[in-house]
């Protein structure tokens, strides 16, 4: 496929190019391209968020009142989420964010934003 070359006007040169048909002259996979460009954003991600669970905290695992009798509800650790300085019950938790791309969608994509800048 030729395509006229412009300047930085927008003019055309006079000048051609040869443009490969298979990489330029695809059908553009918009699904491609997202997925894409999801990958490359969530390799981005950092992922170090994090909050301390009941068995990280510091403190003691005594049982810190009796069971009965004291008119108040069951309490069985100071690390509990239920008192203030207690552990985060479903906190962050460091992971990574990547995920894999086959080669082959890789491929498409790029050749599908190629071909999309052609249109």
């Amino acid at each position: 496929m030729k395509v006229a070359v412009l300047d930085i006007k927008g003019k055309e040169t006079g000048r051609q190019v040869e443009l490969s048909e298979e990489i330029f002259g695809i059908e553009p996979s918009e699904h491609a391209i997202y997925l894409d460009v999801k990958q490359y954003l969530a390799n981005q991600r950092q992922g170090t968020h994090k909050a301390k669970q009941r068995a990280e905290i510091a403190g003691s695992t005594r049982k810190i009142k009796k069971q009965k009798g004291t008119g108040t509800a069951r309490a069985g650790s100071i690390k509990s989420p239920v008192f203030r300085g207690g552990g985060r019950i479903f906190g962050p938790v460091p992971r990574s964010y990547s995920f894999k791309l086959n080669k082959g969608q890789k491929r498409l994509a790029r050749k599908s934003a190629l071909s999309q800048k052609m249109i």
